[in-house]
């Protein structure tokens, strides 16, 4: 292919992308929301664009789609782009609309550029700053030099990564294995609703008996004020006393019901999700899911043991998984076939599979994430943090499959992206996993133990 045929390919990929970055942000993440500013919409689907394309590049690279030169020239262009993005743009406009939600900061446009600069030369401080305790980059590098960039990027999206990862692998085996499913009757369901609308009789009774007493004590008050004398002052004092004492009793057993209240409905809540549970459970999709369950509570068990093995042993893989894997089917078990071709073959399935788990994981993770936080002031400012979490996870993305690449598959990569650290980064991904999978276990251990006491109160 011609250089100017790849150039076209890559655009209308780009293209492609693009639309299903906006097609993601109007039908996802703004459907309950009015969109206010194109220009979030566009920043967004610009990065989701460029993200995928770094990806669609290494397919081609396992593939050799497209010429070399042309190849690395999108690498280049690409990455370039990308790096704008995430340092200069996104930035930017966080900080611009940061500052319009503030009540005290002036809103004349030229003032809020100003300020949104000045936030935005804080930023650049701080994001250099972040690479400073660690060893990303080799001496040699210049400080305007691309590695700079990507060094630090690296760091906060390999943290990124891992905490997911970490929490992903033990989150979900408990939430969908049989054997973590909360046992629930429907006698248990029956008696947290009764006891429920015995709370709310409670609060009623002692709301509509506040509402009396401030209703007596207003004619008390009305009727001492036509008497007036002494006799008035002296029947207003005691007679108001008493009910001022009896106001703040049923005001405090008001608020410990409430209190009581709010904690059997959030118990009545968890009882219906677990009958919900149950009864998936029971499906063909649930009993799937049951299954896969146990394999990934196998794989964690075994990422749980490498990483510490890793991290004990200062230990970082350097031949990829395919090449490993055809080396032991050759040298141990006897296998004979076509090493290169196979290797290709079992290389972009493997991406492949890496790719489309990643973006689907991470849409799936922000749209949560944005679902629970986000409000109709502060959604621009939240889907821009995204777009800025999203680029920086992508870019580590790249940095951590090229270990799962054969040798040839990995050198334009490693040209593009820089003279880096690459072990760094994987010992680093191995103690931050090993940190949040260890914590989401003894957290979700604390919250399933602690779940069936919920019935005591």
């Amino acid at each position: 292919m011609s250089f100017l045929l790849d150039s076209c390919l890559m655009f209308f990929s780009q293209v492609l992308f693009f639309a299903g970055g906006w097609v993601f942000f109007l039908k996802q993440l703004f459907k309950d929301y009015e969109v206010h500013h194109s220009v979030v919409l566009l920043v967004f689907s610009i990065t989701f664009a460029l993200s995928c394309t770094m990806f669609e590049l290494i397919i081609f690279e396992i593939l050799g789609f497209l010429e070399s030169s042309s190849r690395y020239f999108h690498w280049k262009l690409g990455l370039y782009a990308f790096l704008f993005v995430l340092v200069a743009i996104l930035p930017f406009y966080i900080g611009y609309f940061i500052i319009g939600n503030l009540r005290f900061a002036p809103q004349k446009r030229h003032i809020r550029v100003l300020m949104t600069t000045g936030a935005w030369l804080a930023f650049l401080y701080f994001f250099w700053k972040i690479g400073d305790p660690f060893p990303i980059l080799s001496p040699k590098h210049g400080i305007f030099s691309i590695e700079q960039c990507i060094g630090r990027i690296g760091v906060i999206g390999v943290t990124l990564m891992a905490v997911l990862s970490g929490f992903g692998a033990v989150n979900y085996p408990y939430t969908s294995m049989f054997y973590f499913i909360r046992a629930v009757t429907e006698t248990d369901v029956q008696n947290i609703e009764k006891r429920l609308m015995q709370t709310m009789d409670m609060i009623l009774m002692k709301k509509k008996r506040i509402a009396l007493a401030r209703q007596e004590r207003l004619k008390q008050a009305t009727i001492n004020k036509s008497q007036g004398g002494l006799w008035g002052m002296i029947s207003k004092v005691t007679s108001g006393s008493g009910s001022s004492e009896n106001m703040s009793m049923l005001k405090q057993e008001t608020e410990a019901y409430e209190e009581l209240a709010k904690q059997l409905f959030l118990e009545s809540v968890d009882l219906h999700n677990a009958q919900e549970r149950i009864a998936y459970s029971k499906t063909f999709k649930g009993k799937y899911f049951n299954f896969l369950g146990y394999f990934f509570s196998i794989y964690c068990v075994w990422k749980i043991l490498i990483s510490t093995i890793n991290i004990i042993f200062d230990r970082v893989g350097k031949v990829d998984p395919v090449t490993r894997g055809i080396e032991i089917a050759v040298n141990y078990i006897g296998i004979q076939f076509d090493v290169k071709f196979w290797s290709q073959q079992i290389s972009f399935l493997l991406i492949g599979i890496i790719i489309v788990t990643s973006i689907r994981g991470l849409l799936i993770t922000l749209t949560r994430f944005f679902y629970a936080i986000a409000s109709s002031k502060s959604s621009n400012v939240i889907v821009l943090c995204l777009a800025q979490l999203m680029g920086m996870y992508f870019v580590s993305s790249v940095l951590l499959i090229r270990m799962n690449m054969p040798q040839e598959y990995r050198s334009i990569i490693t040209e593009v992206l820089g003279d880096l650290q690459f072990n760094f980064y994987h010992r680093w991904f191995d103690v931050i996993f090993l940190v949040s999978a260890l914590s989401s276990i003894g957290f979700l251990y604390i919250a399933h133990k602690q779940a069936p006491e919920k019935n005591g109160y």
